[in-house]
């Protein structure tokens, strides 16, 4: 099995859950197999004294399909 990971953002701003939960559906929309997700960095914005949203950097890692593009 070859897997690969690839590293991208989530937004929300209701929670840091809900940050990592966007970011997960949203690539399984266009990619299949993702067998992990690994919270790497998490910031906030901060607006009036308070944290607007959340950004979460997460890793994903899915496996490599054994067929070639057509």
């Amino acid at each position: 099995m070859v897997e690969k990971t690839i590293t991208l953002t989530g937004t929300s701003a209701n929670s840091i859950e809900d940050a990592v939960n966007l970011a997960v559906s949203r690539a399984a929309v266009t990619i299949e197999g993702i067998r992990r997700v690994e919270v790497a960095d998490v910031t906030g914005t901060v607006e009036n004294g308070a944290v607007a949203s959340w950004h979460v950097k997460v890793r994903l890692t899915f496996t490599i399909q054994d067929r070639l593009h057509e």
